[in-house]
């Protein structure tokens, strides 16, 4: 009875901050970790090559995570779903910080990052369950808002596990975290809109990709944050060891990029409601590929100072906040009701062409500034290019 009396007392107010920890946690097991990989040879064994394989195992473990849990969310419940991936990962989180060798931990670490994936999947179709219409676009503004403030305060956290405890503590710290929320949702899960019976359109990954609306919402959403992800993930090596600064020049870029996506993102929804969803896009797709073409031309002459860097790159992110969230919210919407596969399909989008982005950066970066602003700026022509090609809807 006081359970169920908890269940029905719950409202989405409640709910969300449920369903974004659950995605915040599969985001910190990149980030929390990070400072504490260089220690790891020294601790366990193995080259700093093979360290490395820690980050790798983990981003390799959620891209196989999201198009499983993707596909099982399309056949079973995703409520029990959303259990089981954060028990799962809280189980394998607390296993891992009890690695014999770093061959274990990275094996450890592929299927924590599998397991960790579900909750990425399944938040996007609680929250169109939960909210409907312009509340629903609005909500997804708010929750990347929470997840992009992840990258930049989990290291920080990570540094100080690492100096209070070792590189274990960060593992136990995930695995607690999940158990809290894997109950939370165990409680709650009644509140949770679960899969629906049938599908009318699609039932298969393939299905939804011969959707010209679904390519052209979910390809122009991968291109854009892949964009903005391959400079963030380049920026510290180009900054430090070659322009000869410091990670607090980093840290300023990070600061006012994350600020203005967050004030951006939160006012996307408000935006599309007066000037239209697609307008609104499209806007901010154009804005995204001028603030990179402007980046590119500011480094090809030469340049690299912040004083000129920071104005672009938050012409960047808020560029990015007014199509992010709305373009991924019509990207869901073009899966016709099989949310799990569609937001596998986007995460998993997004995960690729970040990764090839920034592998085929990585032996240029001595060259500066210049290699990250091609990349990106390339990923944004290709996002605008996505809505110039597949038609509208």
């Amino acid at each position: 009875m006081i359970l169920a009396a908890m269940t029905l007392s719950a409202s989405p107010t409640f709910m969300f901050p449920l369903i974004a920890f659950g995605t915040i946690l599969g985001i910190a097991g990149t980030d929390l970790v990070l400072p504490a990989v260089p220690t790891m040879p020294n601790e366990l064994g193995g080259t700093p090559a093979l360290a490395q394989m820690v980050l790798a195992a983990y981003a390799a473990g959620t891209l196989v995570g999201l198009l499983t849990f993707g596909e099982l969310g399309a056949r079973y419940s995703p409520r029990k779903l959303l259990i089981w991936s954060l028990g799962l990962f809280a189980f394998i989180s607390i296993l891992a910080a009890f690695s014999p060798t770093l061959e274990w931990l990275v094996a450890f670490r592929f299927a924590q990052g599998a397991f960790g994936s579900g909750p990425a999947v399944f938040a996007p179709g609680f929250i169109h369950g939960l909210y409907s219409g312009d509340k629903a676009a609005a909500m997804f503004g708010r929750l990347g808002s929470i997840e992009s403030l992840t990258p930049a305060l989990a290291p920080i956290a990570g540094a100080f596990l690492l100096q209070l405890g070792g590189w274990e503590t960060s593992f136990l710290v995930l695995g607690g975290l999940a158990v809290f929320c894997a109950v939370g949702s165990g409680v709650y899960a009644q509140l949770l809109p679960d899969r629906q019976d049938t599908f009318k359109t699609h039932r298969s990954y393939l299905s939804i990709l011969r959707d010209a609306d679904f390519l052209r919402h979910g390809l122009s959403q991968a291109f854009s944050l892949a964009g903005i992800l391959i400079f963030v993930f380049g920026a510290p090596a180009v900054m430090t060891e070659v322009l000869g600064g410091n990670i607090r020049d980093f840290i300023l870029l990070q600061i006012c990029g994350i600020t203005t996506f967050i004030l951006a993102s939160n006012l996307s929804s408000t935006l599309a409601s007066k000037f239209g969803t697609e307008r609104m896009i499209f806007i901010g797709t154009a804005a995204l590929l001028v603030g990179f073409l402007l980046i590119l031309a500011y480094v090809g002459i030469g340049g690299g100072g912040l004083i000129v860097l920071v104005p672009l790159w938050i012409l960047t992110n808020g560029a990015f906040g007014i199509r992010g969230p709305i373009g991924f919210h019509q990207a869901i919407l073009a899966s016709k009701g099989d949310h799990s596969r569609g937001a596998a399909l986007v995460v998993a989008a997004i995960l690729g062409f970040t990764a090839a982005g920034t592998a085929a950066t990585a032996s240029f970066l001595s060259l500066g500034w210049w290699p990250l602003a091609m990349a990106s700026c390339l990923a944004a022509a290709l996002a605008f290019l996505c809505l110039a090609v597949f038609p509208r809807s």
